[in-house]
């Protein structure tokens, strides 16, 4: 599961962009593709359904894309402004590397110090006072390289450091794509018993408007369970009622957030589990954010949904951190919800 994470997390993929992603996941899952049934739909969502005659519909989900930045002007110097992409705080952008959809690489700067007043150089410089240097000698030798409207993302490295921790960009939500593979794997080669007609949703982009609703109007579920990364204070000074979760403590469920009230006998049910099979999990302690549940929620006919989220440092950033054991707490919980007698 981690060399497909690994994959996964380093390639191309923003909102609006997810194709090369999702041709990872439908490669990985060919040897099976004979005993399930797919689709992508019309926003690029793959959808895999494990047929279950006469049971209750169960969507599965993660999404596949990640934030970025999109290019909107070149300027006549050759450095390049842009619009982010999903939520990115301005305080990780300055010096951050970043690749082009055509794999030209590039840095993000600010104005040099010695241009910068006395305010400027103690504040956090926005985005839209920043730009991309990809080395282009003017705005026509830019031109050669890059057009207004192409994509980028972080440019970073996969590593695994430390007490089993994880340092990546794209974590957020590659892990929840990675192991949903891993459990549809699971059902074929364990030849698994299982509770729920599966459809496993790798949604597109959720970083901007979730295109998780076309998913849920096509398939209609009675219960939706999403898996997701969600930010975390668990650093030195920070306020108890901020950490919101920590890592190394299992995946993280939510009763609410910003957009979506939890089911809780769902979310009950799924605590149980864990409980009986000596799961580590947590309590989401702070209502922030959103996620595909929302559609789910809300959408069709109306699903009742839980979610549970790998505790993510930096999340949203060229250097997201999460731990490998909540990961397989997360992929325990699932494994466990599907096939559970």
């Amino acid at each position: 599961m981690l060399n497909l994470l690994k994959r996964l997390c380093l390639e191309f993929g923003p909102s609006g962009y997810e194709g090369a992603v999702r041709e990872i996941i439908i490669k990985e899952l060919e040897p099976y593709s004979d005993k399930f049934t797919a689709y992508t739909d019309a926003l690029g969502s793959y959808v895999v359904h494990i047929e279950a005659k006469d049971k209750p519909k169960l969507m599965v989900c993660a999404h596949t894309d990640e934030v970025g930045f999109m290019i909107t002007e070149i300027c006549d110097d050759g450095t390049l402004r842009f619009g982010n992409v999903g939520g990115i705080s301005s305080v990780v952008l300055p010096t951050r590397r970043i690749v082009l959809e055509n794999g030209i690489k590039g840095a993000i700067m600010s104005k040099p110090i010695h241009l910068q007043d006395s305010k400027e150089r103690t504040s956090i410089t926005p985005a839209r006072d920043l730009y991309i240097d990809i080395g282009a000698l003017n705005k026509e030798d830019a031109e050669k390289m890059v057009s207004l409207g192409d994509y980028a993302t972080f440019d970073s490295e996969y590593v695994e450091f430390g007490n089993g921790f994880i340092k990546s960009k794209a974590l957020d939500d590659r892990l929840g794509c990675a192991i949903m593979v891993q459990v549809i794997k699971d059902i074929f080669e364990k030849k698994l018993s299982i509770n729920y007609d599966l459809y496993f949703a790798f949604t597109t982009r959720e970083e901007v408007f979730s295109a998780a609703a076309n998913a849920t109007e096509q398939i209609k579920p009675d219960y939706g369970f999403i898996i997701e990364s969600t930010a975390v204070g668990d650093i030195a000074n920070a306020p108890k009622k901020k950490l919101v979760a920590s890592l190394g403590q299992g995946g993280a469920f939510s009763f609410a957030d910003l957009m979506t009230i939890y089911d809780k006998g769902f979310t009950d049910k799924l605590m149980e589990l864990c409980k009986k099979h000596d799961i580590p999990y947590q309590v989401k302690e702070y209502v922030s954010g959103g996620n595909d549940a929302s559609k789910l929620q809300t959408g069709a006919r109306g699903a009742k949904v839980a979610v549970m989220s790998a505790p993510s440092r930096y999340i949203h950033s060229a250097s997201s951190v999460v731990s490998k054991a909540d990961l397989e707490s997360i992929y325990k919980t699932l494994y466990h919800l599907i096939c559970e007698e």
